[in-house]
Protein backbone atom coordinates (compact mmCIF):
# COMPACT_ATOMS: atom_id res chain seq x y z
CA UNK A 1 0.00 0.00 0.00
CA UNK A 2 1.21 3.45 -0.57
CA UNK A 3 -0.42 6.62 -1.08
CA UNK A 4 0.39 10.55 -1.22
CA UNK A 5 -1.48 13.67 0.50
CA UNK A 6 -1.71 17.03 1.86
CA UNK A 7 -1.18 17.15 6.01
CA UNK A 8 -4.09 19.02 6.17
CA UNK A 9 -6.43 16.79 4.13
CA UNK A 10 -6.41 13.78 6.96
CA UNK A 11 -5.52 15.83 10.06
CA UNK A 12 -9.18 16.07 11.38
CA UNK A 13 -9.74 12.42 10.31
CA UNK A 14 -6.97 11.16 12.06
CA UNK A 15 -7.88 13.11 15.50
CA UNK A 16 -11.18 12.41 15.43
CA UNK A 17 -10.83 8.42 14.69
CA UNK A 18 -7.64 8.28 17.12
CA UNK A 19 -10.02 10.08 19.77
CA UNK A 20 -12.00 6.54 20.32
CA UNK A 21 -9.33 4.45 20.54
CA UNK A 22 -8.51 3.39 24.28
CA UNK A 23 -5.13 4.28 25.79
CA UNK A 24 -5.47 0.52 27.77
CA UNK A 25 -6.16 -2.48 25.41
CA UNK A 26 -6.86 -5.89 25.48
CA UNK A 27 -6.17 -6.92 21.82
CA UNK A 28 -2.94 -4.74 20.46
CA UNK A 29 -4.92 -4.22 17.32
CA UNK A 30 -6.99 -2.29 18.96
CA UNK A 31 -4.43 0.57 19.78
CA UNK A 32 -4.18 0.48 15.83
CA UNK A 33 -6.30 2.33 13.04
CA UNK A 34 -7.45 -0.18 9.85
CA UNK A 35 -6.03 2.22 7.36
CA UNK A 36 -7.48 0.98 3.42
CA UNK A 37 -6.79 2.64 0.22
CA UNK A 38 -8.62 1.54 -2.51
CA UNK A 39 -11.27 2.74 -5.63
CA UNK A 40 -9.29 5.92 -5.42
CA UNK A 41 -9.96 6.42 -1.86
CA UNK A 42 -8.55 6.27 1.76
CA UNK A 43 -10.64 4.80 5.11
CA UNK A 44 -9.27 5.10 8.45
CA UNK A 45 -11.43 3.09 11.25
CA UNK A 46 -10.58 3.49 14.82
CA UNK A 47 -12.50 0.84 17.09
CA UNK A 48 -12.91 0.18 21.07
CA UNK A 49 -15.10 -3.04 20.45
CA UNK A 50 -17.89 -0.42 21.63
CA UNK A 51 -17.87 2.31 19.07
CA UNK A 52 -16.16 2.79 15.73
CA UNK A 53 -15.66 5.56 13.86
CA UNK A 54 -14.90 5.41 9.83
CA UNK A 55 -13.50 8.44 7.99
CA UNK A 56 -13.36 8.21 4.03
CA UNK A 57 -10.96 10.74 2.20
CA UNK A 58 -11.16 11.02 -1.23
CA UNK A 59 -8.03 14.14 -1.45
CA UNK A 60 -5.47 11.30 -1.40
CA UNK A 61 -3.35 9.97 -4.69
CA UNK A 62 -3.12 6.34 -4.20
CA UNK A 63 0.04 4.81 -6.08
CA UNK A 64 -0.59 1.33 -4.78
CA UNK A 65 -3.80 -0.34 -3.10
CA UNK A 66 -3.89 -1.86 -0.26
CA UNK A 67 -4.60 -2.02 3.92
CA UNK A 68 -2.77 -2.28 6.86
CA UNK A 69 -3.17 -1.47 11.10
CA UNK A 70 -0.91 1.43 11.94
CA UNK A 71 -0.16 2.55 15.57
CA UNK A 72 -3.04 5.46 16.03
CA UNK A 73 -1.34 7.69 18.45
CA UNK A 74 1.98 7.67 16.99
CA UNK A 75 0.34 8.12 13.77
CA UNK A 76 -1.60 11.49 14.40
CA UNK A 77 1.12 12.57 16.54
CA UNK A 78 3.49 12.60 13.97
CA UNK A 79 0.78 13.89 11.31
CA UNK A 80 -0.13 16.85 14.10
CA UNK A 81 3.85 17.45 14.08
CA UNK A 82 4.60 18.07 10.34
CA UNK A 83 4.75 21.88 9.10
CA UNK A 84 1.38 23.18 7.83
CA UNK A 85 0.66 22.32 4.08
CA UNK A 86 3.07 19.40 3.85
CA UNK A 87 3.21 16.76 1.51
CA UNK A 88 3.07 13.26 3.35
CA UNK A 89 3.71 10.05 1.26
CA UNK A 90 2.62 6.84 3.70
CA UNK A 91 4.33 3.12 2.13
CA UNK A 92 3.67 -0.03 3.60
CA UNK A 93 5.85 -3.12 3.21
CA UNK A 94 5.85 -6.23 5.29
CA UNK A 95 4.93 -5.00 8.50
CA UNK A 96 6.34 -1.69 8.69
CA UNK A 97 4.88 1.51 7.70
CA UNK A 98 6.95 4.22 6.48
CA UNK A 99 5.93 7.56 6.81
CA UNK A 100 7.78 10.47 4.87
CA UNK A 101 7.86 14.21 4.22
CA UNK A 102 10.60 16.44 3.25
CA UNK A 103 13.32 15.64 5.20
CA UNK A 104 11.58 13.33 7.48
CA UNK A 105 11.13 9.81 7.74
CA UNK A 106 9.44 7.50 10.61
CA UNK A 107 9.00 4.16 10.32
CA UNK A 108 6.08 2.24 12.76
CA UNK A 109 5.46 -1.61 13.18
CA UNK A 110 2.15 -2.59 11.63
CA UNK A 111 -0.59 -5.58 12.25
CA UNK A 112 -2.66 -7.67 9.95
CA UNK A 113 -5.58 -5.79 8.56
CA UNK A 114 -6.98 -9.34 9.08
CA UNK A 115 -7.02 -8.95 13.06
CA UNK A 116 -8.72 -6.14 13.11
CA UNK A 117 -12.49 -5.98 14.41
CA UNK A 118 -15.40 -4.80 13.15
CA UNK A 119 -18.42 -3.45 15.36
CA UNK A 120 -21.43 -6.15 14.49
CA UNK A 121 -24.50 -4.30 13.62
CA UNK A 122 -27.98 -5.61 12.38
CA UNK A 123 -31.14 -4.01 10.42
CA UNK A 124 -32.44 -0.55 11.42
CA UNK A 125 -35.54 0.19 12.85
CA UNK A 126 -35.57 4.01 12.87
CA UNK A 127 -33.71 6.71 10.05
CA UNK A 128 -33.74 9.89 9.94
CA UNK A 129 -32.12 13.27 9.20
CA UNK A 130 -31.85 15.97 11.77
CA UNK A 131 -29.23 19.39 11.17
CA UNK A 132 -26.56 19.56 13.22
CA UNK A 133 -27.24 22.52 15.58
CA UNK A 134 -30.01 20.74 16.50
CA UNK A 135 -28.22 17.49 17.15
CA UNK A 136 -25.50 19.48 19.21
CA UNK A 137 -28.24 21.30 21.36
CA UNK A 138 -29.85 17.65 22.18
CA UNK A 139 -26.71 16.53 23.37
CA UNK A 140 -25.49 19.38 25.27
CA UNK A 141 -28.17 19.97 27.36
CA UNK A 142 -28.38 16.40 28.91
CA UNK A 143 -25.20 15.20 28.59
CA UNK A 144 -23.45 16.38 32.05
CA UNK A 145 -26.68 14.72 33.73
CA UNK A 146 -24.81 10.87 33.15
CA UNK A 147 -23.78 8.73 35.48
CA UNK A 148 -19.94 8.03 35.75
CA UNK A 149 -18.82 4.38 36.31
CA UNK A 150 -22.77 3.96 37.98
CA UNK A 151 -23.54 0.06 38.96
CA UNK A 152 -26.47 0.76 37.37
CA UNK A 153 -24.51 0.50 34.00
CA UNK A 154 -27.85 1.53 32.01
CA UNK A 155 -27.21 5.31 34.01
CA UNK A 156 -23.88 5.18 32.63
CA UNK A 157 -25.42 7.18 28.88
CA UNK A 158 -28.00 8.57 27.75
CA UNK A 159 -31.62 8.15 26.63
CA UNK A 160 -32.34 8.89 22.77
CA UNK A 161 -36.57 8.88 21.86
CA UNK A 162 -37.89 8.83 18.54
CA UNK A 163 -41.85 9.09 17.81
CA UNK A 164 -43.46 10.49 14.84
CA UNK A 165 -43.56 13.54 16.66
CA UNK A 166 -40.38 14.34 18.17
CA UNK A 167 -36.97 13.32 19.07
CA UNK A 168 -35.78 13.65 22.67
CA UNK A 169 -32.73 12.66 24.90
CA UNK A 170 -32.88 12.56 29.25
CA UNK A 171 -29.89 11.54 31.32
CA UNK A 172 -29.79 11.14 34.88
CA UNK A 173 -27.48 9.93 37.43
CA UNK A 174 -29.93 9.25 40.30
CA UNK A 175 -30.19 12.55 41.46
CA UNK A 176 -30.82 14.89 38.80
CA UNK A 177 -32.75 14.46 35.75
CA UNK A 178 -32.03 16.44 32.37
CA UNK A 179 -34.18 15.91 29.10
CA UNK A 180 -33.80 18.07 25.46
CA UNK A 181 -37.01 17.53 23.65
CA UNK A 182 -36.89 18.65 19.97
CA UNK A 183 -40.38 19.03 18.06
CA UNK A 184 -41.26 18.15 14.87
CA UNK A 185 -38.22 15.92 14.03
CA UNK A 186 -39.26 12.63 14.93
CA UNK A 187 -39.51 9.18 12.87
CA UNK A 188 -41.41 6.41 12.36
CA UNK A 189 -44.45 4.75 13.61
CA UNK A 190 -44.21 4.20 17.03
CA UNK A 191 -42.33 4.54 20.02
CA UNK A 192 -38.25 3.92 19.91
CA UNK A 193 -35.87 4.14 23.06
CA UNK A 194 -32.48 3.60 22.96
CA UNK A 195 -29.18 3.79 25.76
CA UNK A 196 -26.54 5.43 23.97
CA UNK A 197 -23.45 4.62 26.07
CA UNK A 198 -21.26 7.70 27.81
CA UNK A 199 -18.36 7.25 25.02
CA UNK A 200 -20.93 7.03 22.11
CA UNK A 201 -22.33 10.41 23.26
CA UNK A 202 -19.50 11.57 23.75
CA UNK A 203 -17.51 11.08 20.49
CA UNK A 204 -21.16 11.82 18.72
CA UNK A 205 -20.50 14.91 20.09
CA UNK A 206 -16.96 15.68 18.78
CA UNK A 207 -17.82 14.71 15.47
CA UNK A 208 -20.41 17.94 14.99
CA UNK A 209 -18.98 21.11 13.79
CA UNK A 210 -20.50 23.94 12.99
CA UNK A 211 -21.58 23.35 9.35
CA UNK A 212 -24.86 23.57 7.66
CA UNK A 213 -25.10 19.83 6.83
CA UNK A 214 -27.52 17.39 7.88
CA UNK A 215 -26.86 14.40 9.91
CA UNK A 216 -28.36 10.84 9.55
CA UNK A 217 -29.43 8.81 12.37
CA UNK A 218 -29.69 5.11 11.88
CA UNK A 219 -31.38 3.27 15.30
CA UNK A 220 -31.38 -0.25 15.23
CA UNK A 221 -32.08 -3.34 18.22
CA UNK A 222 -28.26 -3.21 19.13
CA UNK A 223 -26.65 -0.41 17.48
CA UNK A 224 -26.96 3.41 16.61
CA UNK A 225 -25.23 4.76 13.32
CA UNK A 226 -24.52 8.30 12.79
CA UNK A 227 -23.16 9.69 9.46
CA UNK A 228 -21.70 13.29 8.31
CA UNK A 229 -20.14 13.54 6.06
CA UNK A 230 -16.90 11.76 5.34
CA UNK A 231 -17.51 10.13 8.81
CA UNK A 232 -19.72 7.46 10.13
CA UNK A 233 -19.88 6.60 13.80
CA UNK A 234 -21.71 2.99 14.89
CA UNK A 235 -21.74 2.42 18.98
CA UNK A 236 -23.33 -0.23 20.49
CA UNK A 237 -26.49 0.45 22.69
CA UNK A 238 -26.66 -0.14 26.33
CA UNK A 239 -28.85 -2.86 27.32
CA UNK A 240 -30.77 -2.12 29.98
CA UNK A 241 -34.52 -0.34 31.13
CA UNK A 242 -34.10 3.25 31.19
CA UNK A 243 -36.21 4.45 34.18
CA UNK A 244 -39.60 6.14 33.66
CA UNK A 245 -38.53 9.85 33.27
CA UNK A 246 -41.79 10.86 32.89
CA UNK A 247 -42.50 9.85 36.38
CA UNK A 248 -39.37 11.84 37.88
CA UNK A 249 -40.33 14.75 36.38
CA UNK A 250 -42.68 16.55 39.41
CA UNK A 251 -46.29 17.98 38.36
CA UNK A 252 -48.46 20.43 40.04
CA UNK A 253 -45.83 22.50 41.80
CA UNK A 254 -47.20 25.46 43.64
CA UNK A 255 -43.86 27.36 44.52
CA UNK A 256 -42.33 29.00 41.86
CA UNK A 257 -39.23 31.30 41.89
CA UNK A 258 -38.45 33.40 38.94
CA UNK A 259 -34.76 34.82 38.65
CA UNK A 260 -31.86 36.66 36.50
CA UNK A 261 -30.13 33.44 35.44
CA UNK A 262 -26.49 35.14 35.20
CA UNK A 263 -26.74 37.02 38.50
CA UNK A 264 -28.14 33.11 39.99
CA UNK A 265 -25.26 31.78 38.23
CA UNK A 266 -22.52 34.00 39.90
CA UNK A 267 -23.90 34.01 43.33
CA UNK A 268 -23.87 30.07 43.21
CA UNK A 269 -20.29 30.22 41.79
CA UNK A 270 -19.11 32.21 44.66
CA UNK A 271 -21.01 30.37 47.37
CA UNK A 272 -19.78 26.87 45.91
CA UNK A 273 -16.11 28.35 47.42
CA UNK A 274 -16.82 27.66 50.89
CA UNK A 275 -19.47 25.08 50.62
CA UNK A 276 -18.36 21.38 51.67
CA UNK A 277 -15.97 19.77 48.89
CA UNK A 278 -17.78 16.07 49.58
CA UNK A 279 -20.70 16.91 49.93
CA UNK A 280 -21.31 20.60 47.74
CA UNK A 281 -24.18 21.54 49.76
CA UNK A 282 -26.11 25.00 49.67
CA UNK A 283 -29.06 25.98 51.83
CA UNK A 284 -31.39 28.23 49.99
CA UNK A 285 -33.69 30.81 51.86
CA UNK A 286 -36.89 32.23 50.07
CA UNK A 287 -38.72 34.96 51.66
CA UNK A 288 -40.32 37.99 49.72
CA UNK A 289 -38.30 39.06 46.64
CA UNK A 290 -34.97 38.18 48.33
CA UNK A 291 -33.17 34.94 47.85
CA UNK A 292 -30.22 33.88 50.41
CA UNK A 293 -27.61 31.64 49.41
CA UNK A 294 -25.80 30.25 52.41
CA UNK A 295 -23.10 27.55 52.41
CA UNK A 296 -20.62 26.39 54.79
CA UNK A 297 -17.97 23.52 55.31
CA UNK A 298 -16.11 21.86 58.55
CA UNK A 299 -13.98 24.62 58.90
CA UNK A 300 -16.56 26.95 60.10
CA UNK A 301 -16.17 29.17 57.46
CA UNK A 302 -19.22 30.76 55.84
CA UNK A 303 -20.55 32.13 52.62
CA UNK A 304 -23.51 34.26 52.19
CA UNK A 305 -25.27 35.84 48.86
CA UNK A 306 -28.23 37.34 48.41
CA UNK A 307 -30.14 37.74 45.32
CA UNK A 308 -33.24 39.70 43.98
CA UNK A 309 -36.01 36.98 42.75
CA UNK A 310 -39.96 37.39 42.39
CA UNK A 311 -41.24 34.98 44.31
CA UNK A 312 -45.28 34.86 45.86
CA UNK A 313 -45.19 32.35 48.61
CA UNK A 314 -44.57 31.34 52.60
CA UNK A 315 -40.96 31.71 53.42
CA UNK A 316 -39.40 28.91 52.17
CA UNK A 317 -35.97 27.08 53.21
CA UNK A 318 -34.46 24.13 50.80
CA UNK A 319 -31.12 22.82 50.07
CA UNK A 320 -29.06 21.35 47.37
CA UNK A 321 -25.78 20.12 46.11
CA UNK A 322 -24.65 23.50 44.33
CA UNK A 323 -22.53 21.50 41.68
CA UNK A 324 -26.19 20.35 40.01
CA UNK A 325 -27.70 24.09 40.33
CA UNK A 326 -24.54 25.48 38.38
CA UNK A 327 -24.50 22.93 35.48
CA UNK A 328 -28.10 23.38 34.31
CA UNK A 329 -27.23 27.20 34.80
CA UNK A 330 -24.36 26.77 32.56
CA UNK A 331 -26.31 25.19 29.68
CA UNK A 332 -29.59 26.90 30.18
CA UNK A 333 -29.47 30.18 27.72
CA UNK A 334 -32.58 32.47 28.77
CA UNK A 335 -31.95 35.54 30.78
CA UNK A 336 -34.74 34.88 33.26
CA UNK A 337 -34.53 30.69 34.84
CA UNK A 338 -37.90 29.57 36.88
CA UNK A 339 -37.58 26.91 39.47
CA UNK A 340 -40.50 25.43 41.02
CA UNK A 341 -41.13 23.32 43.96
CA UNK A 342 -43.92 21.72 46.10
CA UNK A 343 -42.73 22.24 49.50
CA UNK A 344 -38.91 22.29 51.24
CA UNK A 345 -38.44 18.18 50.67
CA UNK A 346 -39.36 17.88 46.85
CA UNK A 347 -37.40 17.66 43.61
CA UNK A 348 -37.10 21.00 42.02
CA UNK A 349 -38.20 22.12 38.06
CA UNK A 350 -35.74 23.87 36.36
CA UNK A 351 -36.59 25.92 32.70
CA UNK A 352 -35.68 28.95 31.08
CA UNK A 353 -38.54 31.19 30.85
CA UNK A 354 -40.26 31.05 27.30
CA UNK A 355 -38.48 27.93 26.49
CA UNK A 356 -40.08 24.80 27.40
CA UNK A 357 -37.85 22.41 24.83
CA UNK A 358 -35.42 21.26 28.09
CA UNK A 359 -36.37 21.01 32.19
CA UNK A 360 -34.32 19.72 34.49
CA UNK A 361 -35.04 17.81 37.86
CA UNK A 362 -32.87 18.32 41.10
CA UNK A 363 -33.34 16.44 44.45
CA UNK A 364 -33.13 18.52 47.26
CA UNK A 365 -30.42 18.16 50.31
CA UNK A 366 -31.02 17.52 53.72
CA UNK A 367 -28.76 19.90 55.18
Amino acid sequence: MKFTTNRESLLRSLQLVTGVVERRQTLPVLANLLVVARDGGLSLTGTDLEVELVAVESDVEIQQEGEATIPARKLADIWRSLPEEAEVTVEVAGDRATVRSGRSRFTLATLPAADFPKVESGADDAEFRVSQADLQSLLDQVSFSMAQQDVRYFLNGMLLEVTPQHLRTVATDGHRLAMSTLDGAGAGSERLQAIVPRKGVLEMSRLLDDGDDDVLLQLGANHLRVSKGPYTLTTKLVDGKFPDYEKVVPKDLGRTITGDRASLKQAFQRASILSNEKYRGVRMIIDGELMTIQANNPEQEEAEEQVAVDYEGDRLEIGFNVSYLQDVLNVLDTEQIQLSVSDANSSALIEGMGKDDAVYVVMPMRL
